[in-house]
């Protein structure tokens, strides 16, 4: 086992066992002999960490150390959280949903028809319409979007006392401010273009009365229901109903369409598809306003239905041009086919007869040339006649053939015609039933309706969020003040450093003399002396015992590299531990500045003291002052001088020390902090020991390092180093040990 901190390196277990401390000390005097004490022995010091190593105990321990600060903090996140959540307006969402289906009409249309006014849905396609400022204008048209009425709020916590009624604040709160419950509803607004965008504020004079602040300063008077303009610029306002005190502003705007429509498309209105290729769209408005939300999302879904119908409307409607124009080139065709056939028909009124007749002639004809030829004694002249009459009639009969087809062809053409014409006029009356019945491509599923409760702001989530980041913060204040500070850790911090450690004196609750502490403090080795802060003292004593054996006067002196490191705790409490073990001390406080020793032991500030022993005006043996321990003397600083620095640089510094020598046994003096004033170097080169006190986790390593060199720099060695104030909760953990040992009030026998 390691001895602790707080005992002794060497000697027995209790000091006032020590046969050396029983009886004054005797040095020897020579002059120019300086302290060159007993080396202890080099205990191993751990090895420093990696600094790429990270340690997660360490790390734990310095989070568990803060934990109040961290728990401040998330209590403070909270609170933002609670006040942001109060002061934030409720968002509602307002929904409806919107099928986009085929374009093909309920009547009964021709299939090629059909075939032609069928479609697809086009999701994106009708999401781009739906947004676009067509169907937006309208629906800021028809809701009146563009018409801003806000009431007037309190600064910073407007929104909350507008959504919480308090009667107790009614009071305090000016008149114009508008409270719960309370708003204004318009009927008409119109402003004139160059005041789009202005807010004009509408005082509520009295019931059913207000007055309309103008921006070019005048004042617009009017009342409830009844239309007020002004004939100048053409405003006009109509307030459908008002329902608050008089007194009470509200500001009045009208935005342009532009920006009306702009705003209600990024911050207002949402569309999507629920599910891929389902065709059916999902529309969605936010607002503070649960019936603004229905009132605006539903004129947006009813223009955009109305857009669809006359789209469709429009596409029968160029149909029906269409054919329209055909129709009188289709009657002008068939008129000249009727008119063709009708002048062959006047001009070959027998084609069908004689055609029959030649046919009957050139039969009989071939069954005579037939007969004849059956005859034996047929007469040449005779056959002759009959076949050139033959000749004749077929020559006759391919003629009339020849009208015929032509005959054919014409009543034929009339039939294409007239075929044509009686089409285009059914086409014509199918697309104006399809244009007189147009319904779109696109039906309402869902009317626009709001949800019950509000959709922002999402109170567990900005609480947890709140406390998160609140614990974050706190923990992120804990690490980087704990890597800031940079303090005194333990013991082996300061031995790297080549300066010996004398002995490290534990957290002492009741004598912290930090801060702000006011009024007379307590010297712990009287008022708790089984305290471990007075047990580390003790070990002190008997560090500086052994370590003064060779020094030439048994005078010390204790600094501190900054102020509110303990250095007058511990010369206190030293002094009455040294007085307790039967030697002859002196207390000195040296610190001509702000001395701190008469709060200890309640002496008065007019008491004469070392400025004027150093200033000759007083020797040291009137300025004594009886401690409260037999064998203890206090010698206070007296004035405070303007020169501290070179009132301790005469020669009577030099007596004192000599005096002090020859009639104690030990003599303290508690210096100012080395790194703000010289006066430590100079008393360190008189005295026979220099004592640096380094508050544990508070002390820098930086300030250890130049109080060293400073007194290293005048000559002057620092002896060594007591580690105060020592907390074994903020203790390192890395290696391995903790600190358990604790004494307890014996029991009396």
């Amino acid at each position: 086992m390691k001895p602790d901190a707080t005992t002794a390196k060497d000697g027995p277990e209790t000091v006032e066992d020590s046969p050396l401390i029983d009886k004054p000390l005797k040095r020897p005097r020579e002059a120019g002999a300086r302290l060159s004490p007993e080396p202890a022995p080099a205990r191993p010091v751990p090895p420093a960490p990696e600094d790429d190593e990270i340690d997660l105990l360490e790390l734990f321990g310095t989070l568990w150390r803060g934990k109040l600060w961290i728990a401040l903090v998330t209590a403070l996140g909270l609170l933002a959280s609670g006040f942001y959540i109060l002061n934030t307006p409720p968002t509602y969402q307002a929904d409806a949903l919107i099928q986009l289906e085929e374009k093909s009409g309920a009547l009964a249309l021709p299939s090629s028809l059909a075939s032609l006014m069928s479609e697809e849905p086009r999701s994106a396609t009708e999401i781009e319409i739906l947004k676009s400022r067509m169907v937006l204008g309208q629906g800021v048209e028809r809701s009146h979007f563009d018409w801003r009425v806000e009431p007037l709020r309190v600064p910073l916590v407007g929104t909350a006392l507008s959504r919480f009624r308090l009667p107790v604040l009614d009071g305090l709160i000016p008149a114009r401010f508008v409270r719960a419950g309370e708003g204004l509803r318009l009927a008409d607004l119109s402003v004139p273009p160059r005041w789009q965008g202005e807010e004009m504020a509408l005082t509520v004079t009295g019931q059913g009365s207000f007055t309309l602040a103008l921006p070019d300063g005048r004042a617009l008077e009017g009342r409830v229901g009844a239309p007020a303009s002004d004939e100048e610029t053409g405003l006009t306002l109509t307030v459908a109903e008002i329902a608050a005190e008089p007194g009470r502003v509200f500001l009045l705007s009208q935005v342009g369409m532009l920006d009306a429509i702009d705003e209600l498309r990024k911050e207002w209105l949402s569309v999507s598809e629920r599910g891929r290729g389902s065709g059916i769209l999902e529309a969605r408005l936010t607002g503070p306003d649960r019936a603004r939300n229905v009132e605006v999302l539903d004129a947006i879904v009813k223009a955009y239905v109305e857009q669809n119908i006359l789209r469709s409307a429009a596409e029968a409607e160029k149909s029906l041009e269409f054919i329209r124009s055909q129709l009188p080139g289709a009657l002008l065709a068939l008129r000249r086919a009727e008119a063709a056939l009708d002048a062959f028909r006047e001009k070959n009124a027998t084609v069908g007869t004689e055609t029959k007749a030649l046919s009957d002639e050139i039969n009989r004809l071939e069954a005579r040339l037939a007969a004849l030829d059956d005859a034996a004694a047929a007469a040449p002249e005779e056959r002759a006649r009959l076949e050139a009459r033959l000749a004749e009639l077929k020559a006759e009969l391919g003629a009339q053939h020849k009208a015929e087809r032509e005959l054919a062809s014409l009543t034929r053409n009339v039939d294409l015609a007239q075929r044509a014409y009686v089409e285009l006029l059914t086409r014509a009356k199918d697309v104006e039933m399809l244009k007189a019945s147009a319904i779109g491509n696109v039906r309402i599923v869902d009317e626009p309706a709001a949800t019950p409760e509000p959709v922002a702001p999402k109170v567990p989530l900005i609480l947890a969020l709140g406390m998160l980041l609140g614990g974050m913060l706190g923990s992120g204040g804990v690490l980087v003040r704990n890597w800031m500070r940079h303090g005194v850790r333990d013991a082996a911090d300061i031995e790297r450093m080549g300066l010996p450690v004398f002995a490290t004196v534990n957290y002492s609750r009741k004598g912290d003399t930090g801060g702000a502490r006011r009024g007379q403090l307590p010297v712990v080795a009287l008022t708790d002396p089984h305290e471990l802060a007075v047990e580390g003292i003790r070990s002190l004593r008997t560090s500086l015992h052994f370590g003064m054996l060779d020094a030439p006067t048994p005078t010390v002196t204790i600094t501190s590299p900054h102020p509110g490191a303990g250095k007058s705790f511990i010369a206190a409490n030293l002094a009455v531990v040294a007085a307790q073990a039967g030697q002859r001390v002196c207390l000195i406080d040296a610190d001509l500045r702000r001395g701190q020793l008469h709060r200890f032991f309640d002496a008065p500030k007019e008491q004469l003291g070392l400025t004027e022993i150093l200033a000759g005006d007083a020797r040291p043996e009137e300025t004594l002052i009886a401690g409260p321990v037999e064998g203890l003397s206090i010698i206070e600083t007296g004035r405070y001088p303007p020169n501290p620095s070179e009132l301790l640089m005469r020669p009577t510094l030099g007596e004192l020390v000599a005096w002090c020598a020859e009639n104690h046994d030990l003599a303290i003096f508690d210096a100012p902090p080395v790194l703000a004033v010289t006066d430590p170097v100079i008393l360190g080169r008189v005295t026979g020991a220099t004592l640096m006190v380094a508050r544990h986790d508070v002390t820098p390593l930086q300030e250890v390092e130049a109080a060293i060199r400073a007194f290293e720099s005048a000559g002057v060695p620092l002896t060594g180093a007591v580690l105060s104030g020592f907390d074994p909760k903020k203790a390192r953990s890395r290696y391995g040990y903790g600190y358990r040992y604790a004494y307890g009030k014996r029991k009396e026998e």
